[in-house]
């Protein structure tokens, strides 16, 4: 696999940061396909949110490629990357609180994006439509005009990632979506990140081996920076490396 494949939504190929000397991703390359779930594993410093620090322009590259579409994201701002089409969900939700569903989700739709845009905006019933469409996708049509805050823990992530969707990105990146959700909630996610990759690619964080093992079709194994094994999950829990640095803990 050469730099010069055009075959993947995205390439991230040598990529290393170092923070004062410490090599928090190390030569590190991989190779996301359209409309594939990865999920990155791996123990507590092994580099996976700095992997998406990297992709979505948080952090800078030390050296190294992230090619998306065949387009480089390390010379990009944030915003230009997000423009390109690459969408992140951190850990902690970032919904407002105070709005409805369906105002936060309308606030995230692109044509309000701009201050022009926002000045301009009109709730007309393409706007209307799609929100309604989103609120399908992730279970929350029967809470449209409920305040975000009253909403369960797993509800208010599934309106974040929501909040993602209406934005129509090719790649949707997710740190750790079920901490802190209940059982049902878990598989309900499940259920989400199936829809979702219909039409786009998604990234996931995820240390809930069960949950990985619901979705995952590769996975990706961190540890120090690089990694240490990837493949079907059948394969990586096999993995005696695997097991000795993260499983078996």
């Amino acid at each position: 696999m050469t730099g010069s494949n055009t075959d993947f939504l995205l390439a991230v190929e040598a990529l290393t940061v170092s923070f004062d000397g410490f090599k928090a991703v190390d030569d590190l390359s991989f190779y996301v396909d359209e409309r594939e779930i990865r999920v990155i594993i791996g123990p507590n410093g092994a580099g996976k949110t700095t992997v998406l620090d990297l992709i979505c322009g948080k952090t800078r590259a030390t050296s190294g490629s992230i090619k998306f579409r065949n387009r480089e994201l390390t010379k990009l701002r944030e915003n230009e990357i997000v423009q390109a089409g690459v969408g992140r969900k951190f850990q902690t939700p970032s919904i407002y609180d105070d709005l409805t569903v369906f105002e936060n989700l309308e606030i995230s739709y692109p044509r309000g994006r701009t201050v022009f845009g926002a000045l301009t905006f009109r709730r007309d019933a393409a706007v209307r439509e799609r929100v309604e469409e989103i609120a399908e996708t992730i279970f929350l049509a029967d809470q449209l005009e409920r305040r975000a805050e009253f909403l369960s823990h797993g509800q208010k992530q599934w309106l974040e990632i929501g909040m993602l969707l209406i934005q129509d990105p090719d790649l949707l990146m997710l740190d750790e979506p079920v901490a802190g959700m209940s059982v049902s909630e878990r598989v309900k996610t499940a259920e989400l990140l199936h829809r979702i990759i219909r039409d786009r690619s998604v990234i996931v964080i995820e240390h809930d081996m069960k949950f990985v093992e619901d979705i995952a079709r590769k996975v990706t194994v961190l540890h120090q920076g690089r990694i240490l094994a990837e493949g079907p999950m059948s394969d990586v829990k096999a993995n005696p490396k695997v097991v000795e640095v993260y499983l078996g803990h």
